[in-house]
């Protein structure tokens, strides 16, 4: 039965080419802008690179402090993170890092934009860099503020060219030169968290690291031993938290937060404002809009469609064929019809993102179409196909034998 269905619906896209060829467009052209944007954020929140133990880990981003009418937010100080995350019993390792900052460097009289940022040593043991070459530096270094740096791939090629091993050699950065000691890969500037060209001991910082204000810029990752006990050091940070003084008079409330990567990612710096609310209404709202108007105009052209067609289901309702055989039919019909545009916006998305990574647009960021995304992709399939095909095969349903000979 399906063969014929699908023989059937062959027929009846060759017999009008325009509405076909309008129909395929606007299913392949919607699924390819939902395809890339899937493999976007599927990229930017699932890439567990180079917080690849995300599932025992918890980000401190943001201090907060609010009276009755003002507020003030910020990436917090080295001294508040190291002071009350070293209260902790439950974390086995605390991460912390400043977050990426930009300079210039020159090089054979030519200028590169540099982003560094300054961490820790046990940051190198919370996060697996994939080193390429040489090693992290370690606490002695950074007790001694030893001028040394970890540079990426892309650094290393703009700045170094095509030495092979670049250990050992020196590299300039806000106007200071460090002794090279390793090599990463590339972290997508998307990953703004984790995201330099050059990371740096915190020791070397020239800012006052030693301060013991609040706010400052940096950002901590807590690890756990397992990820059984992520909650109860969600909990131990938010009972400290509690007893932590505000720093300024006209303020009432602290807060701080030790949350998941994606909460971390899209907080929105704001206390009464949730990210991840915000992020996922946006992205809804997003998709429906763009799904519903190709929609509803395939919802119009099966209708059409189905009109045309409406000697043929006169007779076969005078043979004795039920609605509910032809409803199923032109379902089936127009699922055939929504999978090859399907396929067609796969294709047309595999040409799309290599174009993107091509152009670079975004630093260091390679989408790419994995089983999540195509997953998705094929469930807007059968969304089309069944929201666009429910209604003409119900209109088709219901006309009258009688009509539909006379057409």
């Amino acid at each position: 039965m399906l063969k014929n269905y699908f023989k059937i619906a062959i027929a009846v896209l060759k017999r009008r080419k325009f509405f076909t060829f309008i129909s395929l467009f606007g299913i392949s052209f919607t699924l390819t802008i939902l395809m890339v944007l899937t493999a976007f954020i599927n990229k930017v929140i699932g890439d567990n690179y180079p917080d690849k133990k995300r599932d025992r880990s918890l980000y401190i981003t943001r201090i907060q402090e609010s009276g009755d009418n003002n507020s003030m937010s910020s990436t917090l100080s080295y001294y508040f993170l190291s002071h009350y995350t070293g209260m902790m019993k439950t974390p086995v390792k605390v991460a912390i890092s400043s977050m990426f900052k930009g300079t210039n460097t020159y090089v054979n009289n030519k200028k590169i934009a540099v982003n560094f940022k300054y961490t820790n040593a046990e940051y190198w043991d919370v996060l697996d860099y994939d080193f390429t070459e040489g090693k992290p530096f370690n606490k002695q270094q950074v007790t001694n503020a030893d001028r040394v740096a970890i540079i990426s791939e892309d650094m290393k090629r703009q700045y170094f060219g095509d030495i092979t091993a670049v250990v050992g050699k020196y590299i300039e950065a806000d106007n200071l030169s460090y002794r090279v000691i390793g090599v990463v890969k590339n972290v997508p500037v998307t990953n703004y968290m984790l995201y330099s060209d050059i990371y740096l001991p915190y020791t070397v910082s020239k800012e006052d690291y030693k301060s013991k204000g609040y706010l400052g810029g940096y950002m901590g990752i807590l690890l756990a031993n397992s990820a059984s006990d992520v909650p109860k050091m969600q909990a131990e940070y938010e009972n400290i938290i509690k007893r932590v003084p505000v720093e300024r008079k006209e303020f009432k409330h602290l807060y701080s937060h030790a949350n998941t990567f994606f909460r971390s990612y899209v907080d929105t710096g704001n206390e009464e404002h949730s990210g991840v609310f915000i992020v996922v209404t946006a992205i809804s709202i997003f998709v429906f809009i763009f799904t519903l108007l190709p929609t509803l105009n395939l919802v119009n052209i099966n209708i059409t469609r189905i009109m045309e067609r409406s000697s043929e289901i006169g007779v076969r309702k005078a043979f004795g064929a039920s609605s509910k055989t032809l409803v199923y039919q032109f379902i089936v019909e127009n699922l055939i019809l929504t999978l090859l545009g399907g396929l067609i916006g796969a294709i047309l998305s595999v040409a799309v993102l290599a174009a993107i990574n091509n152009a670079n647009l975004i630093a260091n960021l390679e989408l790419s179409i994995n089983f999540m995304v195509l997953f998705i992709g094929l469930l807007v399939c059968l969304v089309f196909g069944l929201l666009s095909g429910v209604y003409p095969a119900w209109r088709m349903s219901k006309l009258n034998v009688v009509t539909a000979l006379k057409a």
